[in-house]
């Protein structure tokens, strides 16, 4: 059993760097190339991000553990407003009612109810992938349109602009270099991770959908856990509310949908009574803070981390 910890913890590690890697390799190399920072955004920073979460998926998937995928994800969308948010708060107060983001945090509830529905189907087969999918493509269809409209005159990058990941120094074997390790790091510290945890499930006699939930989601939450602390040390409540919305729709819309077309999810029943609603339930959480100009003070943070060890403890028991 210890090597299976040394698996997981070493397969989350090379996930997290090699997903920085790809992130900064991606970023750049589109730069160079003149494709504009919003578009960059959009895209490359925000599937860079997650590709841990979608390598691991694919993978659970073709070794025979789709549960493992879809609890990673369900999983990895409680712990980012839970833990995500709650944990910088106990920093710093972050700002969020200086934040406008009524219209992404609808389209986030659009999409959780929509998975929540095709959850409730049974299975998620390759059609409600592509179902997903097309919600995917028309969100961020709609996101560039209104985002050009407002920033017509500036869309390529500025040298003052902070996008993730961009270096205009950068040289071009750094940036082929950056995307070798990520392409190749991407892979193979998914299967460490799942085979690792898939033997710990077992072990344990917890199921893979489980470890997944717990585990699995919150070690791929940690580039997002990472990012919202500097957002909150830095005073850009805008920047770490925006990451989790960001990150919870492409989670939901473009990991499942993408992972669907590898192979079908079964549904368990547990995932249906209670994870989707806990995560549905940590979604409506942030109504404080998007509509009525609610700042996440330390109390808050406090109540949203305590509500996430709950959860775990009830996953586990």
């Amino acid at each position: 059993m210890a090597m299976d910890w040394i698996y997981v913890g070493l397969g989350l590690v090379i996930l997290l760097l090699a997903g920085d890697a790809l992130v900064r390799g991606a970023v750049n190399l589109s730069l160079r190339l003149g494709v504009p920072a919003l578009i960059v955004s959009l895209t490359i920073v925000a599937f860079g991000t997650s590709a841990p979460e979608l390598l691991i998926s694919i993978q659970a998937i073709m070794d025979g553990v789709p549960g493992l995928a879809l609890g990673n994800v369900v999983g990895s969308n409680t712990a980012n407003i839970l833990l995500v948010l709650g944990v910088p708060a106990l920093l710093a107060t972050m700002h969020t009612s200086e934040c406008s983001t009524r219209g992404n945090f609808l389209q986030m509830i659009g999409a959780t109810l929509l998975f929540i529905v095709l959850c409730f189907c049974g299975t998620i087969t390759w059609v409600d992938g592509l179902i997903l999918l097309t919600a995917l493509f028309a969100m961020l269809a709609y996101a560039a349109r209104s985002a050009m409209q407002h920033r017509s005159a500036c869309a390529m990058l500025d040298p003052d602009e902070d996008i993730e990941g961009a270096d205009p120094s950068m040289s071009w074997p750094k940036i082929l270099l950056f995307l070798g390790l990520g392409m190749v790091g991407l892979p193979l510290g998914a299967s460490l991770l799942v085979d690792g945890a898939v033997n710990i499930a077992r072990d344990f006699g917890v199921s893979e959908t489980a470890i997944g939930l717990t585990l699995v989601a919150l070690g791929t939450s940690l580039p997002e856990l990472a990012t919202t602390v500097m957002a909150a040390l830095r005073r850009q409540a805008e920047v770490a509310l925006g990451n989790v919305i960001g990150s919870n729709m492409f989670n939901l819309l473009a990991i499942i949908g993408i992972a669907s077309l590898v192979g079908p999810i079964p549904v368990e029943p547990s995932v249906l009574s209670f994870d989707l609603w806990i995560m549905l339930g940590a979604s409506l959480m942030l109504v404080p803070f998007v509509f009525f100009k609610q700042d996440i003070t330390r109390i808050w943070g406090i109540g949203l981390s305590a509500l996430y060890v709950v959860y775990v403890a009830i996953v586990l028991g």
